[in-house]
Parts: C-alpha cells; sequence; structure tokens
C-alpha cells in the first residue's frame, strides 16, 4: 500500500508539451485548465488525455491563467498535478481484510477546503477508517496543504477520487455496505445503530450533503448542539460522528 501511495512533488505544469508529457507518463492530475477559445492541436490532445483519465477539465480566461502562471508561458494550458496517488476502491476493502474488520469508508461531498479534507484524512486515520473516497467535481484534491493538514495520515490512508458520489454509494451498497449521512434534521446520532460495514457521507458546512446524494444514504445522523449557532465546521463533524462509530464497534 505505501509503494502505490509514492509521494510525488506537487506543482503546477504549464505549456503545452509538458502537460501532454504529464498526462502520458502517468503522473496523477487532478485538473487541467485550459485558456477559453483554445481549440488546436496540442489543445486537442490535452483534452483527449484529460477525458481518458477522467481528470477535470476547467475553462479559464488567459487573465486567470497569467495568475496562476509561475513561468509566465503556460501557452494556454495549466494542470495541476496531485501531491499523491489516488488508491482504488479494492485498495479500501483489501485494507479492512488485512484488520479483519468490516468495512469503514468516510465519503466526503461539496469538500473544496484543503485544510478540511487534510483534517478529515487525519480523522479517518486514527478512528480506524480504511480509507477516504471524494468526487472529481467541487471536491479539494490532494495537495501539498491537504498533505501538511493531514500531519502524516496520508501515508497510510488511501483516497478515492470517483466520478459519480451517488453512484459510488450505489455500487458499495452492492457489496454489502449501507450508508450513514450527517444532517442537522436526522436522527439524533445516538438513537442510530452505526454497526457493521457502513459509509460514513459528510458534506459542508455550507450547503451539506448534496440532495441526490443524500437520498443514497440508508440513515441521516444529526449530532446534538446546544450552542447558538447550527452546524459545526465539516471536519469536526467527521471527527465526532466517526468516533461515535468508534464507540459503538467497541461495545
Amino acid at each position: 500500500m505505501e509503494e502505490a501511495r509514492q509521494r510525488i512533488n506537487e506543482s503546477i505544469i504549464e505549456g503545452r508539451n509538458a502537460v501532454i508529457e504529464a498526462f502520458r507518463s502517468g503522473r496523477p492530475i487532478d485538473k487541467v485548465y485550459i485558456q477559453d477559445g483554445c481549440q488546436d492541436g496540442p489543445i486537442l490532445t490535452i483534452k483527449r488525455e484529460a477525458r481518458k483519465k477522467d481528470v477535470l477539465i476547467k475553462y479559464a480566461a488567459k487573465e486567470r491563467l497569467d495568475q496562476m502562471s509561475e513561468t509566465g508561458k503556460h501557452q494556454g494550458v495549466i494542470a495541476c498535478a496531485a501531491a499523491y496517488e489516488y488508491a482504488e476502491i479494492d485498495d479500501l476493502f483489501k485494507l479492512a481484510q488485512q484488520k479483519d474488520e468490516p468495512p469503514f469508508f468516510i465519503l466526503l461531498d461539496n469538500i473544496e477546503d484543503p485544510h478540511n479534507l487534510g483534517a478529515i484524512i487525519r480523522t479517518a486515520n486514527l478512528a480506524g477508517a480504511h480509507g477516504v473516497i471524494i468526487p472529481k467535481n467541487r471536491a479539494a484534491g490532494l495537495t501539498a496543504v491537504v498533505a501538511r493538514t493531514s500531519a502524516g495520515a496520508l501515508n497510510y490512508t488511501p483516497v478515492v477520487k470517483v466520478t459519480n458520489l451517488a453512484k459510488t454509494i450505489e455500487e458499495l451498497k452492492e457489496k454489502g455496505l449501507w450508508f450513514v449521512c450527517a444532517d442537522m434534521d436526522g436522527t439524533r446520532m445516538y438513537d442510530l445503530d452505526l454497526k457493521g460495514p457502513i459509509g460514513l457521507v459528510i458534506g459542508s458546512e455550507g450547503e451539506g450533503v448534496g440532495r441526490l446524494v443524500k437520498e443514497k444514504c440508508d440513515l441521516t445522523a444529526a449530532i446534538p448542539m446546544k450552542g447558538d449557532i447550527d452546524s459545526l465546521n465539516a471536519s469536526v463533524a467527521a471527527g465526532v460522528l466517526a468516533y461515535e462509530i468508534v464507540r459503538q464497534r467497541l461495545l
């Protein structure tokens, strides 16, 4: 597992040939920015490589790329390389099997803050989760900020990036998992049975879990609130619910 998650220097890759070579070498890319209106041969090649590897393509004005550029020679394309390799769903099941434990995965919806992602990966590791699953769109990737915030947990906790979180939940249900999502209108977490093969779904502090993803979940869990505001930071909510799962597994 550690070899599969070999550290790669995070960087911004600029220029058409450099980006094409990064794709063809198999380097993990989180997203690629393409200047509005660019449609020449090399750009079409980059689009094809990105789609082949299911990498998010974002279109941006030249001024935006100029701001991102470190060299001033982006040629209308900038790719953001991941700091770590992504894992596969099977890696999570293998880790659970190695530990002789029922699978426990944490799935994140709408978590775009890399500090939150890093903190959740750290919590996932300490709570004994066998991995974290994030969507391709509207999500932080495995940047250097995430790696630093995870305080080393990213070396041991596999992270999977999927195209469609709702579809992934359906597929995992067929493999025996059931799902609980954090929702302040849900059932008090202490009143739920959270044992067995489980997926814990966490949304952002502002938007929560998206409707389509929430509809796929079997239960909704509310964290009791005693204060004057109505929501916790996403990484804190993940920690509270993850440790309720830990508590119930220890009973």
